[in-house]
């Protein structure tokens, strides 16, 4: 295992995100009704569909962010936004979130030491060379680029242990060999056993998934292997592209 991917242990080995029935409703209108999906560990799994279909919905309620007014999910047999949801979760989110005065190097240090991360100075090293942090480890959020923000919140997410990763169109902001080097880490997630869920319009993310999860005004629309024509038969092609 790669030094910057650490899986915790413990919870359930099958599906450790569960979702049944799951629901949020905002004064009537429907943003995500009734969606059941399991996610199993070592798969990674592509969700995808039209801008305001539900996925960031699902995410934010996975993750803890929002509360269901109806059905439920879980992280490894836990509530989101408990103690025990929250050290087998990590978050991706699609907007950058930084504390303003702390660098990027304090950023790593710090999410590291609070989930108990093991050689934690290691992992910190690779993921900055990986991913092209270095001369920026004293940098505070503010002064980076979009694209060094979003290498230092990928850096922030994997840089812990977990056994869920939710990622919000992560390749979003990066340079090709940036991109790469996402595959790659995702790959190592995988071998380590964590489930992945990745909200993505990218063909190349939707063909290196395992599986695909079609979300079309706040409804499940497909749930199967990433197969071009059946994925063209609900979703145009701009709408998977993001054109």
């Amino acid at each position: 295992m790669s030094g910057a991917i650490e899986a915790t242990s413990g919870g359930s080995d099958d599906a450790p995100l569960s979702a049944h029935g799951l629901g949020r409703s905002y004064d009537g209108y429907i943003a995500l009704g009734s969606f059941t999906v399991d996610v199993a560990s070592g798969e990674l799994v592509a969700l995808i569909g039209p801008n305001g279909a539900g996925k960031t919905t699902f995410l934010n309620l996975a993750a803890g962010l929002l509360d269901p007014t109806s059905g439920k999910v879980e992280i490894d047999g836990h509530v989101p936004g408990s103690i025990e949801a929250r050290r087998a979760l990590s978050y991706l989110p699609d907007t950058p979130v930084f504390y303003e005065d702390l660098s990027v190097a304090e950023h790593l240090e710090y999410v590291a030491a609070l989930h108990g991360a093991e050689d934690p100075d290691a992992r910190i090293d690779e993921l900055i060379s990986r991913l092209g942090l270095g001369g920026w480890e004293d940098a505070l959020g503010a002064e980076l680029s979009k694209g060094m923000k979003q290498k230092a919140s990928i850096a922030l997410a994997l840089v812990r242990p977990f056994k869920v990763l939710l990622a919000d169109e992560p390749l979003d902001g990066l340079d090709p060999p940036s991109r790469e080097t996402l595959f790659a880490l995702l790959a190592e997630i995988r071998a380590a056993g964590a489930a992945i869920v990745v909200s993505t319009h990218r063909p190349d993310v939707i063909a290196a998934a395992d599986r695909c999860v079609a979300i079309r005004e706040g409804r499940l629309a497909y749930d199967g292997p990433p197969d071009p024509k059946v994925l063209a038969e609900i979703f145009d092609r701009s709408e998977l592209e993001g054109a």
